[in-house]
């Protein structure tokens, strides 16, 4: 683990998962990322949805407390055509949100295609395909990826988050003179 002194900005990514949950730390540096931490949560130790649920709220809330994010990303549930995965997985996401806004934690959520083509460029990369985009990007040692992929997925989250809240705002106006004299005729004499 790195320490999380000495950045501008601590960004905790989530990937919520009912059998599985992936989460990234990433430390800011001026305009710098790098990975902190990453790991994963294993929820299938319980048979009751309801007691998954309540570790993946104390996991996250440790997390939390632990690293200090001042923002969270968290990749929003994939809608399939399984209706009751698509509600395990949403109350996952929303326990995990939760336990975040809890200690005032600022979330932002990315669709998976979003994160996917912030990180490789390609909407339908593979994980395998964003784990290795991450490892390049952000200089980590092969050997630290020997984990699962959900916790990449997590790290690709505020990696993502990182990237989009980066980026300068444009704020449309006219496209010419003529534009804007067409839009403020009480504004030109």
């Amino acid at each position: 683990m790195m320490d999380i002194t000495g950045f501008d900005r601590i960004i905790i990514g989530i990937d919520p998962g009912t059998n599985v949950l992936g989460y990234g730390i990433l430390g800011i540096k001026g305009k710098n990322p790098y990975m902190v931490a990453m790991g994963v949560v294993r929820l299938n130790k319980s048979d009751s949805h309801y007691l998954r649920l309540r570790r993946i709220f104390e996991r996250v809330q440790e997390l939390v407390d632990k690293y200090l994010p001042d923002e969270m990303a968290i990749e929003a549930p994939f809608f399939g055509k399984n209706v009751q995965s698509m509600l395990k997985l949403g109350r996952a996401q929303g326990v995990a949100m939760a336990a975040a806004l809890t200690r005032d934690v600022p979330i932002t959520e990315y669709e998976p295609r979003k994160i996917k083509m912030v990180i490789t460029g390609n909407g339908a990369a593979s994980k395998e395909q964003v784990c290795e985009m991450l490892r390049r990007m952000l200089s980590i040692p092969t050997e630290q990826l020997d984990i699962e992929l959900d916790a990449t997925d997590g790290l690709a989250a505020a990696l993502c988050h990182f990237y989009e809240s980066s980026r300068p705002i444009t704020i449309s106006g006219p496209k010419s003179w003529k534009d804007f004299i067409a839009s403020n005729p009480d504004r030109v004499k």
